[in-house]
């Protein structure tokens, strides 16, 4: 008797029967992919760029598109922005990785871009962190965005101008997207509660205030506000009625440790330390710290806060207070040995230090001025007087010859030049009158007065 013999496959047809009958992907994707807008109309934010009568809004509603960039900080909806634009153009939407792409697959999709592009299909094809792809693979994009076979939509967080390509960027309009406000967040999450695309379907309690704590906490970012309201409804308790109960400490527990936008290798971390410097340089200490201590927070390294106060202790404080660089010099050593978290401390006094600390920038300016005389003027010969004569022939060349040994005059000084010819007179330092260096002015006044009096016979 012969025995049934499946075909082969067969098997593999029945699961697949089994899994779209148990496909609950749609369900079962975070709420922020669930919410994910379809229209302009259901876009949260970006008002200065999709509101009524504004640029973009434009552009997309009469068809006339080109490639953009989206520079913004992360959930701000440049994904989403991207899949809009594509859908109400009817352009085919193309996601395309950087990370995970070379300049192989870049030519794949363009290639098939231009296909498209010969049966009248358009192609928008949307590269997330666009600055992370390279030069060869940023100016393989050029030909076909020249061409029109695409419409490059890139998104980054970082600025433009200084990670992609010129070339590319001149063919492409640059929009920024600003961090979501705190009322566009506590819309959304209104929204995702009664949308039966997020929790419209379940009977749950969630006070006002909850919201507008979860919206804060989000920092301008949507995706955070909505996984942290999905972390809250999926560990909420049920009451006696039913009802699935959000209370305070259960979000106090969701929100236990802020993400604060820094980006310890991005545009964000500049910014930063840029504030961190000009705070201290406005004297506002509590300013400082509070930029400071962002930037531990954002797990910064605490060695390199120190090295940027090193710099600021000469830079911005100079001979107003030269006790700024041994004190910074001091906290640099302190952070090396403890580390964190102890050493926020130590930082906290330099910091404190540097913003009450006199301020003068004439060390700052004097090396500048320096430096721009040693690029551009020819390298003067050192004058004779101050070169050494270890040797008879040296000697016989005279070098040395008219050198003054200070320490040898009444005043410990003399009227002996010794800069080059072509630089005589040149000064480079200027003190200001600021704390200690309005002394260090006093005795270089002096200097330069006794120094134009008589030459020394």
């Amino acid at each position: 008797m012969q025995k049934d013999n499946p075909k082969k496959g067969a098997g593999d047809n029945i699961m697949m029967e089994q899994l779209s009958l148990f496909d609950d992907r749609e369900k079962s994707a975070p709420l922020a992919s669930r919410l994910r807008p379809e229209s302009l109309d259901e876009y949260v934010g970006q008002k200065h760029l999709i509101g009524e009568g504004k640029i973009l809004r434009r552009l997309i509603e009469t068809d006339q598109v080109s490639s953009m960039i989206f520079w913004g900080p992360p959930g701000v909806g440049k994904t989403t922005l991207a899949r809009i634009i594509a859908r109400q153009t009817r352009a085919e939407f193309v996601e395309f990785s950087a990370v995970t792409s070379g300049i192989k697959e870049v030519k794949e999709v363009m290639n098939q871009a231009e296909q498209n592009r010969k049966m009248g299909i358009r192609t928008l094809l949307f590269t997330d962190e666009i600055h992370r792809f390279n030069k060869a693979q940023q100016d393989a994009f050029l030909p076909f965005v020249e061409k029109g076979s695409i419409v490059l939509v890139g998104a980054t967080t970082e600025n433009p101008s200084f990670e992609i390509n010129s070339a590319l960027l001149s063919r492409c309009k640059v929009f920024i997207l600003k961090a979501l406000e705190e009322e566009d967040l506590t819309a959304l999450l209104r929204h995702s509660l009664k949308s039966p695309r997020g929790f419209g379907n379940l009977d749950l309690l969630i006070e006002e205030t909850h919201l507008h704590a979860i919206a804060r906490f989000a920092n301008g970012d949507a995706r955070t506000a909505l996984n942290t309201l999905e972390m809250a409804v999926l560990n909420g308790r049920m009451n006696e009625e039913g009802v699935l109960v959000i209370d305070e400490e259960l979000l106090a527990q969701c929100m236990n440790r802020r993400s604060l936008l820094y980006d310890k290798n991005g545009e964000e971390h500049y910014n930063i330390i840029s504030a961190l410097h000009k705070s201290m340089r406005n004297s506002d200490a509590d300013a400082a710290l509070y930029w400071m201590h962002r930037m531990l927070y954002g797990g910064e390294n605490p060695l390199y806060i120190a090295r940027r106060l090193i710099r600021f202790a000469s830079e911005d404080v100079g001979m107003a207070d030269s006790q700024a660089l041994p004190l910074a010099v001091s906290v640099y050593q302190a952070c090396h040995f403890l580390g964190m978290p102890e050493c926020d401390v130590h930082l906290t006094h330099a910091v404190v230090y540097l913003s009450m600390a006199p301020k003068s920038n004439a060390l700052y300016r004097a090396c500048e001025a320096c430096k721009e005389d040693v690029r551009k003027l020819p390298a003067e010969p050192v004058p004779l007087q101050i070169c050494n004569a270890p040797t008879k022939l040296l000697k016989d060349l005279h070098y040395g010859e008219g050198y003054i040994y200070a320490h040898d005059t009444e005043e410990k000084l003399s009227r002996m030049e010794c800069l080059p010819d072509a630089l005589a007179g040149r000064r480079y330092y200027h003190p200001t009158a600021e704390g200690q260096e309005r002394k260090v002015g006093e005795r270089l006044q002096a200097i330069l007065e006794w120094k134009q009096g008589e030459p020394e016979a």
